[in-house]
């Protein structure tokens, strides 16, 4: 395990200083799957591809269909297919960067395979994570995965809309993540409704203008 994570960090050092001689700020974006992820990156992208250039690399097992997703936005999108992989790792990234023009590029957001165990142990060269929880997935999760929560920056509470319809404790959820990490910030979304969209994109967008 050392030696493929120390392997996976010498491309991630590299990934690194090739986003930082571009001027390009990248963000890592994990959750489970079906934690709408895709759902908030395209209402993400709406906000705010008139004001940044924003490029995206999709991560997936097999398919191109949040790709497909996110190309109808006018967004450059790169698909990567891990044939079963459970994460993205450096390697990955830097292959695909080779197909995008970073130099015009000022956000990159990586959308890595859902899951929230693998892709936090992975550094892809990223300047900060950010994961989508959904309040549909329990708000035992931070608790049961803390690394993802820890290593994040930021957390979304997705779905915030079905929050009457489980048992999902928001105030538990926030204590525990605000434990695990004491500075995380903390966005309650629904994508549907556009509830704290603008916080959230308005937060993204000052980690790229300053």
């Amino acid at each position: 395990m050392k030696n493929i994570l120390g392997a996976n960090d010498e491309i991630a050092a590299l990934n690194r200083q090739m986003f930082a001689q571009s001027g390009v700020v990248v963000m890592n974006l994990m959750g489970s799957p079906g934690s709408g992820k895709t759902t908030l990156l395209e209402k993400t992208l709406s906000r705010l591809a008139e004001k940044i250039k924003i490029a995206v690399i999709e991560g997936d097992l097999f398919t191109a269909r949040d790709a497909e997703r996110i190309e109808r936005t006018g967004v450059d999108v790169i698909q990567i297919n891990t044939a079963g992989g459970c994460h993205l790792d450096a390697p990955m990234i830097q292959n695909a960067c080779a197909s995008l023009n970073l130099a015009e590029t000022q956000l990159l957001i990586v959308e890595n395979v859902g899951n929230l165990v693998c892709p936090a142990e992975f550094d892809i060269g990223e300047n900060f994570k950010a994961t989508v929880l959904s309040i549909t997935e329990g708000d035992d999760k931070p608790l049961k995965y803390p690394l993802i929560f820890k290593e994040s920056a930021a957390v979304v509470l997705n779905k915030i809309d079905l929050l009457d319809f489980t048992n999902f404790n928001l105030q538990s959820a926030r204590t525990d993540l605000s434990t695990l990490h004491p500075t995380i910030k903390i966005f309650e979304t629904s994508c549907t409704r556009g509830t704290g969209l603008d916080a959230w994109t308005d937060w993204l967008l000052a980690k790229v203008v300053r």
